[in-house]
């Protein structure tokens, strides 16, 4: 498999793609409240990427899709379209997934956001998505292999009763939005593809309350839910690959590892 190993002037061309997305997450959260549409949101983003960071929203337009940034609401996954119609509400959990293009380089990454008044049964499937992927991010050195990195992923969030969502996947980025490899989020321990200094990728675990079964919109052809229509919680960083452990280029001020 032909994997793009970056080098140092590309690292530091995707730190500053990678800082600038986790700013737009930064920047979104006061914004999140009971009352505002999730089209709105969007607006808000597209226009800080493009005014104040110049910048590219890398989804819009990305075989099609009509917004700038995914806003996953409650039962979507991923891939939810931003729209003037869906007003959150107290309650509502939603995953905002940022991916913006600087000098030729993408930065992708996700946070979910509590609306309101959540309940503790939200709450804890969200902590336990995050702790998923600080674990597996925690694993990422050379000599590791992308098995060992779904199976920690499959590990926690199913010893805390949850299920690990297999169609969707972190994913090489750099030059390109997807690039080799793809990376699971369940495996076995030594299988798969040995991780190695220079490659970059992104983590981006999905967990669901429920059943780990799917449904893709026939209506958008995006829209991804949870099929038993119960919550899902995703987060997601983009790191680079280093000597002896990983960079995370997408860390936000809020986040210590």
């Amino acid at each position: 498999m032909d994997i793009d190993i970056k080098t140092p002037q590309d690292l530091d061309k995707m730190r500053v793609a990678g800082r600038l997305a986790a700013e737009v997450l930064e920047m979104i959260g006061d914004y999140v409240q009971p009352g505002i549409s999730t089209g709105e949101l969007d607006r808000i983003c597209h226009h800080h990427i493009i005014e104040k960071q110049k910048a590219i929203p890398a989804p819009l337009n990305y075989q099609g899709f009509p917004k700038s940034i995914c806003t996953s609401v409650n039962h979507v996954i991923c891939h939810g379209i931003p729209s003037d119609g869906k007003i959150l509400k107290s309650g509502d959990i939603i995953n905002i997934d940022i991916t913006v293009i600087k000098d030729g380089f993408h930065g992708d990454t996700s946070k979910m956001f509590c609306v309101g008044d959540v309940p503790e049964h939200a709450r804890r499937l969200i902590r336990i998505t995050q702790e998923c992927l600080y674990k597996a991010i925690k694993l990422v050195k050379p000599g590791i292999t992308l098995g060992d990195i779904g199976n920690v992923i499959q590990q926690h969030g199913e010893a805390n009763h949850y299920s690990i969502v297999r169609e969707y996947c972190g994913h090489g980025i750099g030059r390109a939005f997807h690039e080799k490899p793809q990376v699971l989020h369940y495996g076995d321990p030594n299988t798969g593809m040995p991780v190695v200094e220079g490659m970059t990728f992104t983590i981006e675990p999905m967990l669901n309350a429920g059943s780990r079964h799917t449904r893709l919109s026939k209506k958008d052809g995006w829209t991804v839910t949870t099929k038993d229509r119960r919550l899902s919680a995703q987060w997601e960083h983009t790191l680079a690959v280093t000597r002896d452990g990983c960079e995370v280029l997408t860390l936000r001020s809020d986040e210590s590892l």
